[in-house]
């Protein structure tokens, strides 16, 4: 859209362009060959001409890549790069929705996809997207809570990518991608969030032990259940345990002395 608003802007230049025009072909022609190292220019792969005719952008869009053609004294024209580039956004000192300071930095990777829009429309489009950057993480992370900051980064990432995305659009700039590189809390905060998580931590190991505790309790009880309808198993048990100290090669020695013997002497 950009590019064919100023095509149609671009196609009068007057009689006196007209004139100059004329002018410069004919020093062309007089000085050929030597004019040729003037008028014909080279951009790379990666790179995007805006050719300028007495101060109007030429139709037809930016060129290249490859060689092309201007005019000398009425023509001028600027490079564009069109690889994506890196940009790291220095860190923020962010106040968060429930009012915790945290220094948040990101980084973002920026295309020019339209080279005579990033020309015309914008005096530096990598620069002034670098700073449109900043701006919006920390008013994104402003109506964040601090929790999300923590564990919600891709949607963070994905709701700057949008907005920056549809600010630099008129630029000819295209914002591909948008990572939250790190989220630094106050030292304080820090210690209490790990007191916190350490507190939980106990909470929950010892539930988990009083559970077991239960379940062992239990056992025990339908076990001396079961002993109890059969005394034999009693026995069986004391000769178990007898065989289990044996085998550790244990110089006790160990006789099992039944409680109802015990309770006759005591009674006598």
């Amino acid at each position: 859209r950009g590019q064919e608003q100023h095509t149609e802007q671009d196609g009068d230049i007057g009689c006196c362009g007209y004139i100059l025009m004329a002018f410069s072909y004919v020093l062309v022609a007089l000085f050929f060959p030597l004019s040729l190292c003037l008028t014909i220019k080279v951009v790379q792969e990666y790179e995007r001409a805006v050719i300028f005719r007495l101060g109007r952008v030429l139709p037809g869009g930016a060129k290249g890549p490859g060689l092309f053609f201007i005019l000398p004294c009425i023509d001028d024209f600027k490079k564009t790069d069109m690889r994506t580039l890196t940009y790291d956004v220095p860190p923020q000192e962010i106040l968060t929705k429930d009012s915790v300071t945290v220094a948040v930095d990101a980084v973002i990777y920026i295309r020019i996809f339209d080279a005579t829009m990033a020309t015309v429309n914008v005096s530096d489009a990598y620069q002034s997207t670098r700073l449109l950057a900043a701006t919006t993480l920390r008013n994104v992370l402003g109506t964040r809570l601090m929790a999300e900051l923590l564990t919600d980064r891709e949607s963070i990432a994905s709701n700057m990518k949008v907005q920056l995305d549809e600010a630099t659009d008129p630029w000819g700039v295209k914002v591909e991608r948008v990572e939250i590189k790190d989220v630094r809390l106050p030292i304080q905060l820090q210690r209490a969030m790990a007191a916190e998580a350490e507190a939980s931590r106990e909470a929950r190991a010892k539930i988990v032990a009083a559970e077991g505790e239960q379940k062992a309790s239990r056992a025990l009880k339908e076990a001396a259940d079961v002993m109890m309808e059969s005394p034999a198993a009693i026995q069986l048990r004391y000769l178990q345990t007898l065989n289990s100290i044996a085998a550790e090669k244990n110089s006790t020695i160990i006789f099992p002395l039944p409680i109802d013997v015990m309770a006759t002497f005591m009674k006598k």
